[in-house]
């Protein structure tokens, strides 16, 4: 029994331990973001005119219309044209990223903001996705109006 409580204080003294270290750890870094926030703030370029970093590989576009059938999909629709079951139960009008011209208003930094902020009752993705997988994403809706543009019948032909 003796030596069973020394071995029982240290136990529970280790829980304790890493309690405080994060706590502190958490304040320290909550002190430091605004700093970095307003930094970044004045070296940033405004949302229009950001480019996008990622190119639209077929790898890069496979991995983004995953994570956009699991993330995306029920408000947005499997195929982008804004019939998500979510969208139509709670009454939403969406987008058709189908029309080129709905596309075409916006640049990827517009487009990539959305994703990231969010915007009336879309919650934007924040901290749950990297950059790298929102530009993706960028990529990857800009790909349906190119579906359907390359799906369109030609005129003018020969009969």
């Amino acid at each position: 029994m003796k030596l069973l409580l020394p071995a029982l204080g240290g136990f529970l003294l280790v829980p304790f331990l890493w309690l405080t270290w994060h706590q502190n750890s958490s304040q320290q870094q909550s002190e430091q973001e605004p700093k970095e926030a307003a930094a970044s703030s004045k070296s940033t370029k405004s949302s229009s005119e950001r480019k996008n970093p990622v190119k639209p590989t077929p790898e890069n576009l496979a991995e983004a219309k995953k994570f956009f059938g699991y993330d995306c999909a029920m408000c947005h629709g499997t195929v982008g044209d804004g019939k998500g079951d979510l969208a139509g139960s709670m009454g939403l009008k969406m987008s058709d990223w189908h029309d080129a011209s709905t596309l075409a208003a916006m640049s990827d930094g517009d487009i990539f903001d959305l994703i990231m902020k969010g915007k009336g009752k879309m919650t934007g993705e924040g901290d749950r996705v990297s950059s790298e997988m929102a530009w993706k994403l960028v990529n990857y809706v800009r790909s349906f109006a190119k579906k359907e543009t390359a799906a369109a019948p030609k005129t003018g032909g020969s009969s």
